[in-house]
């Protein structure tokens, strides 16, 4: 099976109330960003390799580099490499031009010769400042034609300026790129350079540029410049002052969402802005919660172009404000949150630029640091198992506990009991495939002191706990039918099961059979949220089912053939409680190697005969494969799928029909009530 790729990258859906998701992801990854005996001594050789890769390491980007697509699934830079701490200009170069993975500690002032020198960086690299000692200065970084999965953080690079303002003899950036996709360039100090200190030129995409300072330059951050109108960028949390021009200049960009950042002109300076940001050629920029202060000209858009504004404030600014145009959903790409613009000035005077520690900067999430447990079979981290990790978890844990499980096969059952909320279990590999917890249990499996699981007691991983997350792994149950077909009765095997409020499952695969994913709640009368989010989930029988309010959005849902080869079986089994809302299917692919015309998208189930349930699936603005049924629908026992909640929306593919009696279709009004923020009633996911 392969990992998915992103057909949802320019797509568009009708998107009519808005979902505001989320912390800055990137800076609720797992572990404070802390350097010491994690990185090893620093031996006279001016570098060393650490045997394990600090926490930090595993952080992630958030925004547009956070997007699967252009085969590549997200930015994580160097993780899974080895980690180096250099000194030297000829150790930087060699680990960063190197065709293999790093994580590149720079560990004090290194000086380019020739100055203006930008050393050629290659895919799969995190370079990263130890604590505020890592400065490049006279040069730095370049990304060119293919390279990707980059991360440069918490450096800063300096000084290359040549005495000319205006300079255009000397191409001197502090980061450039041409061609390069998935980069993600995070709190760092770029200041004083000959030319730009960011250039992301000729259809770079992908790429997120978070909590920096940038001052002291006359052209700050130029994009584009190509005819095509391809670049996606996101632009969050920046301070950027003292700088004239291009701050930044957007060119034909195709998606550019810049919010919350900080632009500073300060009076009795010598450095006057000429602009602020400026979307120029086709380009759609969405403008967010931004503060421009003394800004001359502080947004300007060429007559093609698009800026739509919202939440921004101009304090003491002249000259162009503009606005105008259509533009796109961010929140069709990727969840976030936004910080009042008003308090720009204090959240990034103390949160943009290198730290010698990188925990949640917003001054909107006052949450405490992760605390981050390490799970390896192999014995190099703290525990063995996951669910010793989970073990460990303190009893009414009041902040995150994240669990960093690294790659390998976990055959084993792992619950997180209802008094450790907070927890999130995080496979470290490059792939959601690397790192798998599996078992074998049935409904019908005996247990060891008597009587049967059940089909809720199946499952390989099962979640009591509120505010749970799970990322970048696999949840497998592989019960095999075939071989139990005159041994075991009740074939049903769960993977996961949840039974909790604001469960956020993110970039991972849930494989099984019959009933794989069971999405519940605590108790009938107790809400419980659940947002999956480009993941895969792989079964033929009511695989998808439960009574929570549950959103699968972005995702694949692969449909799998029974034990004897047959092709038949239904998606979703709801059980929802009357008043709530049920499973959401959105801007999602259905698809599998099964016969056309097989499965259902669901039928109702009344658990226990209940009659006072109202099961609820709607499946909308998706691609549905030629495996669908004609009549999607159909019933359960004695209930009727038309008593119930049933729907179909904006759906695409071979699978996809016509309205009919026996095919409901949502009217635009009903659609526009029936949107995944509908669902989530103002919890905002975020990864951490």
């Amino acid at each position: 099976m392969s990992e998915p790729r992103s057909n949802a990258q320019h797509r568009r859906r009708r998107s009519r109330t808005a979902l505001a998701v989320g912390v800055p992801l990137a800076l609720t990854a797992a572990g404070t960003f802390t350097y010491g005996t994690d990185l090893g001594l620093l031996g006279g050789s001016g570098r060393q390799a650490s045997a394990a890769a600090p926490a930090w390491a595993t952080d992630t980007a958030d925004g547009f580099a956070s997007v699967n697509s252009l085969g590549q699934n997200g930015t994580y830079g160097g993780r899974g490499g080895k980690t180096v701490t250099v000194k030297t200009l000829a150790d930087l170069e060699k680990y960063a031009t190197a065709a293999e993975p790093y994580v590149i500690v720079v560990a004090g002032t290194i000086t380019m010769n020739p100055v203006g020198k930008e050393i050629k960086v290659k895919s799969d690299k995190t370079i990263v400042g130890q604590g505020t000692a890592g400065h490049i200065v006279g040069g730095g970084f370049f990304l060119g034609q293919g390279v990707h999965n980059v991360i440069i953080r918490n450096l800063t690079i300096r000084d290359a300026y040549q005495g000319i303002w205006n300079d255009k003899d000397h191409d001197f950036d502090a980061i450039q790129m041409d061609g390069a996709h998935h980069v993600w360039i995070d709190h760092n100090d770029l200041r004083h350079m000959a030319d730009g200190l960011i250039d992301v030129r000729k259809d770079s995409t992908n790429v997120t540029v978070s909590w920096n300072r940038l001052s002291d330059n006359n052209k700050t951050f130029g994009i584009g410049w190509t005819e095509n109108v391809k670049t996606d960028i996101t632009i969050h949390h920046n301070w950027i002052r003292e700088t004239e021009q291009r701050n930044p200049s957007t060119d034909n960009a195709a998606h550019a969402h810049l919010y919350n950042n900080f632009l500073e002109d300060a009076p009795g300076t010598a450095i006057k802005s000429a602009y602020g940001n400026y979307s120029r050629g086709g380009t759609k920029m969405v403008l967010e919660n931004s503060l421009f202060q003394g800004v001359n000209n502080p947004v300007i858009k060429d007559s093609g172009a698009a800026v739509v504004q919202r939440g921004n404030f101009f304090s003491g600014t002249s000259g162009r404000n503009e606005s105008g145009g259509t533009a796109f959903d961010p929140k069709t790409y990727y969840p976030y949150s936004l910080d009042k613009a008003a308090d720009l000035p204090s959240i990034l005077k103390a949160g943009a630029g290198p730290r010698a520690s990188i925990g949640t900067t917003s001054a909107s999430t006052k949450a405490a640091a992760a605390t981050t447990l390490t799970v390896a079979q192999d014995g190099s981290g703290q525990y063995r198992t996951v669910q010793a990790a989970v073990n460990a978890v303190p009893a009414n844990n009041p902040a995150r506990v994240v669990i960093a499980v690294k790659p390998g096969t976990y055959r084993e059952l792992v619950k997180v009991p209802s008094n450790k909320p907070h927890v999130t279990i995080r496979g470290t590999g490059g792939s959601r495939k690397d790192t798998t917890i599996v078992y074998n249990n049935a409904s019908g499996t005996p247990k060891p002191g008597g009587g049967t699981y059940g089909t809720g007691g199946s499952a390989t991983v099962a979640v009591e706990a509120d505010d749970f997350q799970a990322r970048n792994l696999t949840i497998s149950n592989d019960f095999d039918e075939k071989a139990n077909q005159n041994v075991i009765k009740d074939q049903q095997a769960v993977a996961l099961r949840t039974a909790a409020d604001k469960v956020f499952l993110d970039g991972i695969i849930v494989s099984g059979d019959q009933d794989t994913l069971l999405l519940d709640t605590a108790s009938k009368d107790r809400l419980g949220r659940v947002y999956v989010s480009n993941s895969y989930v792989i079964g033929n029988v009511d695989f998808i089912f439960g009574r929570a309010t549950a959103v699968v959005d972005k995702s694949v849902i692969t449909l799998k053939k029974r034990w004897d080869g047959s092709s038949a079986g239904y998606i979703t089994a709801p059980s929802t409680a009357a008043n709530r809302k049920g499973i959401l299917i959105a801007n999602s692919t259905v698809n599998g190697d099964v016969s056309a015309g097989s499965f259902y998208l669901g039928r109702p189930w009344h658990a226990g005969g209940d009659a006072s349930l109202d099961p609820q699936t709607t499946v909308r603005n998706t691609n549905l494969s030629n495996a669908i049924r004609s009549t999607p629908w159909t019933n359960m026992g004695d209930f009727s799928w038309k008593d119930d909640r049933f729907a179909e929306y904006a759906n695409y593919g071979a699978g996809a029909g016509q309205a009919s009696s026996n095919r409901p279709h949502l009217s635009d009004a009903q659609a526009a009530n029936q949107e995944v923020a509908d669902w989530l009633a103002g919890w905002t996911p975020s990864a951490s």
